[in-house]
């Protein structure tokens, strides 16, 4: 059963991939002596997915720093919490349960009533209320490398809190960080919904490649979501990666 639940996520996307480097127009599996970079080469003359992937990059990447942030003051706050801790942990967890489409909505009502035009901006404050509370969770989750015993030696050494924090903590959690961060980057570059009602005249990459679809897809589509799906691949072996390296630290 897992074999198959397997299948299912990441077969398609894996024929996107094969499907980008067939020469053809026909979006087909090609034969071993027909892959070619076709379609990889003709990106750079898309100059409206070029922009629209600028756009998704400077939204995504402001989302994640500003979300990982947040993420780590507010893991800090729980975990100096007492009997609120529940009430907090709720609190900032409760935007990942409000649908996108009514947050996006929602959103551009309130823009629009304090006479803030749709940009780049309004669309990554969408996105980090949607990227908060998983950042918040992952990070949360680093936490657990901390022990309390580390700190309070250090206190007893003399260190101030923001010494613990800049000496202990933050190296301990720091894959977490890492982890936050790519997590809150993928979150944003892939969200639809929430953009739909606050980009400005500059389309992220899924409203555009969602245009490109409903006008008669171009095989560059696949070439670039075939790009996008191996980065991703790519940036979560590096958060693995990290996490390994850490831990042998630490056991050492």
């Amino acid at each position: 059963m897992t074999a198959i639940g397997l299948a299912i996520i990441y077969v398609p996307p894996l024929y996107l991939v094969a499907v980008s480097f067939n020469p053809a127009l026909q979006p087909a599996l090609p034969a071993l002596s027909d892959i070619s970079l076709t379609w990889y080469v003709a990106l750079a003359k898309e100059r409206s997915l070029m922009s629209a992937l600028q756009e998704s990059l400077l939204v995504a990447t402001v989302t994640a720093l500003v979300a990982t942030a947040l993420a780590l003051l507010s893991a800090l706050a729980y975990m100096d919490l007492g009997k609120w801790r529940s009430r907090w942990f709720m609190f900032v967890l409760l935007p990942m349960f409000v649908p996108g489409i009514i947050q996006g909505l929602s959103l551009s009502v309130i823009f629009g009533r304090i006479g803030l035009k749709p940009f780049w901006g309004t669309v990554a404050a969408s996105h980090l209320l949607w990227a908060l509370p998983f950042a918040f969770t992952v990070i949360l989750t680093s936490m657990a490398a901390v022990r309390r015993s580390y700190l309070l030696a250090a206190s007893d050494l003399g260190a101030s809190w923001w010494r613990q924090l800049v000496d202990v903590t933050l190296p301990l959690i720091r894959p977490g960080l890492v982890a936050a961060f790519i997590f809150s980057f993928l979150l944003s570059l892939n969200e639809f919904g929430r953009a739909f009602y606050l980009v400005g005249r500059q389309n992220t990459l899924p409203l555009a490649m969602f245009g490109k679809m409903n006008s008669g897809a171009s095989p560059t589509i696949y070439a670039l979501s075939g790009s996008i799906f191996l980065a991703s691949i790519l940036a979560v072996a590096f958060v693995l990666l990290a996490a390994r390296a850490s831990d042998r630290k630490l056991r050492r």
